[in-house]
């Protein structure tokens, strides 16, 4: 892989002793007040011969009184242009910061200086009285334009022995102005910034969410939305990379800046776990509760080392755009990229996995017919793969399965795990757990997943694929912008579900279309928002409606299963069971029968999914079995109802009802 020629600028916290060392293939200098670290020759497609330069700026009014207590870098330029922007506050900076307060840096921080033939780093510690310890890495290599990261948490104390869930942990890249243009969470999702004068008149709608319709001529109100919310921007642990993409002063260089994601392994959830990738900031999330995420405990042994990751920096000419920008940066999300360079430095990086604790994962795996896209999960050994930080030190794989049922996953740390298959159109998952890993051994699999069944399916409402996508307002596009995104995306109350459904949800098998007549969020109650000042409350039961051409017999059983996409209760995302509502029952009603079926939604399942913008969170399901008596020949209904005028909704991933004749015994 090469590289753009480039010379890159940045300020570090720390206080340098006397340092000079020189290579062949690097050069590292210390004065007073700068550290020059150049290489030899590099080249880029054409280009052969470019002479790269890389300084590291300091001066002692800086290194003493803010960067040696933050760690954080500044002034950092590429191409001549100032990236980062002049420093206000926290802006201006790409640091770690820890918003749970869980962690946090203390002003006490020690730091190292390592050095190798073409690389050189700093690594910052931050120990508190109490135990705890922030790591902070940044590595230069010479011939790349860009910056590695790790962050490496750490707990001990006897006697204090919890100091709860680790919560949000972040790095950013936080410009204050600069040449930022648009932002760019994938290939599909991506959109203008909103200008000055946008963000001057915008209005507050909720949290973090802003109507911008005041003016009309913004470039982002143009070709997005009316509303801009930083939820809009998530994406799940899939993505490769995202950022940021400007035009420099001359205009005529196109910029990009990007967190590229080139090793996933040591975050949690899996990849489904969604979570913000950028509104302007650019975010490297190592833990979040964001869509009732499960997040470590942090007890008395805790140690976790979250990284590598690439802050990469690229650029092109005016007929470079952003798609062709983040298509390079893409190209370094490869867990085997620089794993020499990683192997180097990992005595330096306490807590990485150098290549000599991995191994590699194959299998062959049968799954049902049908199956769309099916992907191969290692995670945690003995949980669901998005309760992976249960095991705080277990690491997480995945990789799609072939159309021959082969996959195989390389460096994978050593360890125990499960093996999970998913796939889209089928009920479920195959699951096995004890799958042993060793260091320098490949691990075979052969795995056949049987469909799960309960009988003879009747219908189904949704395809199983742990999102509520494909109901109205989920992937469906909003065709009023020419950008088209995914109405899920936009500020939920955008999309007035009275308006859109008058006489509530009801659905009929068989002629009720879902993209139309299934909303993608079952509301208990709807408003106010910003077009609409009324609260809505008699919208909490959806009905379902179907036919049968024999009653069943009286002895058997029919199964109702629900595949959630989200749930939210009063508890949110923080698994207290707090607020009015911090257990949600939905209640299903057969026919006429009294008794309903009854599935009660704890707070700690519970997620801020669609008032987020999201179409997935923390996935739920469940089998409700009763007798097949309750159905009858000719019509039936079937009554979903939450509570009522409660601030809680549902997200459905798929629904179906089966029926077994079987005789009971």
């Amino acid at each position: 892989m090469n590289f753009r020629p480039f010379a890159l600028i940045f300020l570090l916290s720390l206080r340098l002793g006397v340092l000079g060392i020189t290579d062949s293939v690097i050069q590292l200098n210390e004065t007073d007040s700068t550290i020059l670290l150049a290489n030899d020759l590099i080249s880029f497609g054409q280009v052969n011969e470019v002479l790269l330069f890389v300084f590291i700026l300091l001066t002692w009014l800086i290194l003493s009184r803010l960067l040696k207590t933050t760690s954080a870098i500044q002034n950092l330029t590429y191409q001549g242009v100032s990236l980062l922007g002049t420093v206000d506050g926290l802006t201006g900076q790409a640091y770690t910061d820890f918003p749970s307060n869980t962690f946090a840096t203390t002003g006490n921080s020690s730091y190292e200086i390592v050095t190798g033939a073409d690389w050189a780093g700093v690594i910052f510690t931050d120990n508190d009285t109490f135990g705890s310890t922030v790591q902070r890495s940044w590595f230069l290599h010479a011939s790349e334009p860009g910056i590695h990261s790790f962050v490496r948490l750490a707990y001990y104390n006897d006697t204090v022995t919890s100091k709860g869930e680790l919560g949000e942990s972040r790095t950013m890249f936080r410009p204050n102005g600069g040449p930022w243009t648009h932002i760019i969470t994938n290939s599909e999702q991506w959109a203008p910034l909103p200008g000055a004068t946008a963000v001057a008149n915008e209005v507050v709608v909720q949290d973090a969410t802003w109507y911008l319709g005041l003016t009309p001529d913004d470039p982002y109100v143009i070709a997005e939305s009316d509303y801009f919310t930083k939820y809009q921007f998530a994406d799940n642990q899939t993505n490769k990379a995202h950022g940021l993409f400007g035009l420099a002063p001359d205009n005529v260089t196109t910029l990009g800046a990007w967190w590229v994601i080139n090793q996933k392994d040591t975050f949690f959830g899996g990849p489904l776990h969604g979570d913000l990738m950028v509104d302007g900031i650019i975010y490297n999330k190592q833990s979040t509760n964001h869509g009732g995420a499960t997040n470590p405990n942090i007890t008395n042994g805790f140690d976790r080392t979250f990284g590598p990751q690439f802050l990469y920096f690229n650029h092109g000419n005016q007929t470079t755009g952003l798609q062709e920008l983040l298509a390079d940066a893409e190209q370094f999300a490869d867990p085997s990229w620089n794993a020499e360079f990683y192997d180097e430095i990992a005595s330096y990086v306490r807590g990485y996995a150098p290549s000599s604790v991995r191994g590699t994962f194959q299998a062959v795996v049968a799954v049902p017919e049908g199956a769309l896209n099916p992907v191969a999960v290692l995670s945690a050994n003995g949980v669901e793969f998005q309760n992976s930080a249960a095991n705080f030190s277990a690491y997480q794989y995945w990789a799609s399965v072939q159309d021959d049922g082969s996959v195989s996953i390389p460096r994978v740390k050593e360890g125990w795990y499960r093996l999970t298959v998913i796939a889209t159109g089928i009920f479920g998952e195959y699951t096995q757990d004890n799958i042993i890993v060793n260091a320098g051994e490949v691990t075979s699999v052969s795995a056949k997943w049987d469909a799960e069944s309960a009988g003879t399916e009747l219908w189904r409402i949704g395809i199983p694929d742990k999102t509520a996508g494909e109901f109205r307002n989920g992937y469906e596009r909003d065709l009023t912008h020419p950008n088209h995104p995914a109405k899920y995306r936009i500020y939920w109350g955008a999309w007035d579900y009275p308006s859109q459904f008058p006489n509530g949800v009801n659905f009929t098998i068989g002629s009720s279309n879902e993209s139309v007549d299934w909303n993608y969020v079952h509301w208990s109650r709807f408003g106010p928002t910003f077009i609409r000042n009324e609260t809505v409350t008699d919208i909490n039961e959806w009905q379902i409606n179907f036919e049968l051409d024999e009653a069943p017999s009286e002895n058997s059983i029919a199964t109702f299963t629900m595949q959630l996409a989200g749930v939210e209760t009063t508890a949110g995302n923080t698994d207290i069971a707090s607020g009015s509502n911090p257990t949600v029952p939905i209640l299903t009603y057969i026919n006429d029968q009294s008794q309903p079926l009854n599935w009660t939604i704890q707070a700690y399942q519970s997620s801020s999914c669609g008032e987020r913008s999201a179409i997935s969170c923390h996935l739920l399901r469940n089998k409700l079995g009763f007798s097949g008596s309750w159905l009858v020949k000719g019509w039936n209904k079937l009554v979903i109802a939450i509570p009522f005028d409660a601030p809680v909704y549902i997200q459905y991933d798929a629904l179906r009802l089966e029926l077994n004749e079987t005789s009971v015994q």
